[in-house]
């Protein structure tokens, strides 16, 4: 059987190092991008500051407890956009299959590749060299031979990691992978699978696919098959963007009706702005509210209509909201998205999930 050759490249603390590789007097101290206060959120740490055990979507207050010492840096995601294609050059010196998922990480199909170099470790190695050398920034690489256990190479052996696993060591390296682990399964899902008796890849292989589809859903699918080694998905040089979205942190929480009820319309016009602006079209309108002590939810409907105007998706909001219960939770920040109706058009309904994100500011883990 042939394999693919699939690199998975995951910088390391990628804002944050970027603003030390600008900053020479911030290198070697605890630093955090995001700004400081009780309505802020760390969106990216150093590794200096995740010793303090301050982490990505943490609160700034909370980041300032645990090291009192923390330089806050506001960021500047036009330099970190810039860094980005510089990296994404490197890439392109060996192969035009990258998928990029964010700015820091991407996916690689080097089975082919431009210097016709047999073994993806190497390749992988001369990009970590380069990324350094070049730019003066880690990455992590991971190496396998599908795209599921590539990102989890890549985080293995961070930071400034190389980690590959071959096929033959795949079903192994699994059994023993923790579930937190396994791309798509969050703390909510993880929670459900204790309850189960799954803690392990091991122990999820050893449930049936009928179980897993009762229990998950379709997504029990690819957990079996995950679990098994198996992910057939290709990298995709470009992209299909699959939502678009904004949220807005409020000044104070709130709780009164009529607050929400302005909050909400206002997300709602700027949501309709971003998709003519984008010339998106989707079926399905998301609701994200994070209360005062960060818990979070979401609900969501589809329609057989395109929503794309506020006459329409306002309405659809204000049905969502009312399935929130804020007059005891008070909200710190609204959510709106629209996703597209090839992938979501399926899902019949109102459904609930509790970590899904839309931020335009993306976090760096």
């Amino acid at each position: 059987m042939e394999y693919r050759k699939i690199i998975h490249v995951d910088m390391d603390a990628f804002y944050a190092s970027v603003e030390q590789r600008e900053h020479p007097e911030f290198r070697g101290r605890p630093l955090v991008v995001g700004r400081p206060g009780e309505r802020s959120v760390v969106s990216a740490a150093s590794y200096e500051a995740r010793k303090f055990g301050i982490r990505s979507a943490m609160p700034s207050v909370k980041a300032a407890r645990l090291c009192p010492d923390v330089i806050f840096v506001p960021g500047n995601m036009e330099l970190y956009r810039s860094v980005s294609a510089q990296i994404h050059r490197i890439f392109h010196e060996y192969t035009d299959l990258v998928e990029p998922l964010a700015l820091d990480e991407a996916f690689l199909d080097v089975t082919e590749n431009k210097p016709g170099i047999l073994l993806a470790v190497d390749i992988a190695r001369e990009i970590k060299r380069k990324v350094r050398e070049r730019l003066s920034l880690v990455a992590s690489a991971g190496v396998s031979y599908n795209k599921f256990l590539a990102k989890i190479a890549s985080d293995y052996r961070k930071p400034d990691g190389l980690c590959t696993i071959h096929p033959d060591q795949a079903l192994d390296f699994i059994a023993h992978l923790p579930i937190e682990s396994f791309w798509g399964v969050g703390p909510v899902t993880a929670r459900k699978m204790h309850v189960l008796g799954i803690h392990t890849g091991g122990q999820l292989r050893a449930c049936s696919q009928a179980m897993l589809l009762r229990e998950f859903g379709k997504v029990g699918n690819i957990y079996y098959d995950f679990a098994r080694g198996i992910d057939l998905r290709p990298v995709e040089a470009v992209r299909i963007r699959k939502s678009v979205g904004c949220e807005h942190t409020l000044e104070k929480d709130i709780n009164r009706r009529s607050s929400v009820i302005i909050e909400l319309y206002h997300t709602a016009v700027e949501l309709v702005t971003r998709l003519e602006h984008k010339n998106f079209r989707g079926n399905t309108l998301t609701l994200k509210i994070k209360f005062h002590d960060f818990s979070q939810i979401t609900r969501s409907v589809t329609q057989s209509r395109e929503l794309t105007a506020l006459d329409v998706i306002l309405p659809l909001a204000k049905q969502l909201l009312r399935e929130v219960d804020y007059e005891h939770h008070p909200i710190r920040l609204i959510g709106l998205s629209v996703s597209n109706p090839r992938e979501e058009s399926d899902e019949k309904g109102v459904w609930e999930q509790l970590s899904f994100e839309f931020s335009d500011w993306e976090l760096d883990e």
